[in-house]
């Protein structure tokens, strides 16, 4: 019996090669489905006002270097890698910021080169409206914000709201947060309409130097016109940072009624 033969007969039976699916959450939140309802409320109405509808998050941290990293592409030979996977033996690190224009399908990323914390990503969002945004957004009233409810961005952490407020401070607009649900961060509309071809555009690839990780993250771009932006913030970050009780008294932070711990809005 031949192999065309056998996989025929496996295909009639749907047998296939099949790979482990990240399908189970690590829990459930009991105010998920009113939560994703609010957050749809909320993009209709920013939507409608003309307003921007920005996903943010943070993707995977990368080492610089010749360091394996999985994927496949065409070529006449395999690229070499190191035999081993040590971080000590990477030139760096990049943590790529992301941000996603819902309205427009755009997607922006700032790479960070020392610590993800709640400051980079306040400063990514700074880069981002300054250069772009507010370009395309003139008459912007406020900034409508989905995030997940952890990382730097934490609906727990203060820091994050600390920096929002200074950032609504500086460029004059209210920013209004609402967290996705806990255990509910791949429903990020960044995580699908844009970090999932980012991480097309570089499979395979050897992140070998900076210059080409910003090359192959800016060629990021699909049939429906998605198109990509890239920034290196070259900021070194302090991790371990608090918030002093006297500064979180100070917060002018405005929490809705229902489900507070995820929705706020900064206040000028």
């Amino acid at each position: 019996m031949d192999r065309n033969t056998v996989k025929a007969w496996y295909r009639e039976i749907g047998l296939g090669l099949r790979q482990i699916r990240k399908d189970i959450a690590g829990g459930r939140s009991p105010d998920r489905e009113e939560q994703f309802e609010r957050i749809a409320e909320l993009a209709d109405l920013y939507e409608s006002d003309g307003n921007p509808v920005f996903s943010i998050d943070t993707k995977a941290k990368e080492f610089l270097g010749r360091l394996y990293r999985k994927g496949r592409l065409y070529g006449t030979a395999a690229l070499q890698a190191f035999d081993h996977d040590f971080p000590s033996w990477a030139d760096g690190k990049v943590i790529p910021h992301g941000i996603y224009d819902i309205r427009r399908n755009v997607g922006h990323i700032n790479i960070g080169l020392s610590h993800d914390t709640s400051e980079f990503a306040a400063d990514s969002l700074r880069w981002y409206w300054n250069r772009i945004g507010k370009q395309c957004y003139a008459d912007a009233t406020s900034i409508l914000l989905l995030c997940d409810c952890g990382g730097s961005n934490a609906a727990n952490r203060y820091l994050f709201k600390y920096y929002l407020q200074e950032l609504s401070d500086s460029i004059g607009i209210p920013i209004r947060v609402a967290h996705l649900p806990s255990y509910c961060s791949k429903y990020n509309p960044i995580e699908r309409r844009f970090f999932s071809h980012v991480g097309r555009a570089c499979s395979g690839r050897l992140f070998d130097s900076l210059e080409t990780v910003v090359d192959l993250m800016r060629q990021t771009s699909t049939r429906t016109g998605l198109r990509s932006t890239v920034n290196v913030i070259r900021r070194a970050y302090q991790t371990g940072q608090k918030l002093s009780d006297e500064l979180k008294s100070e917060l002018r932070i405005i929490y809705d009624e229902a489900l507070p711990k995820w929705n706020y809005t900064t206040s000028l």
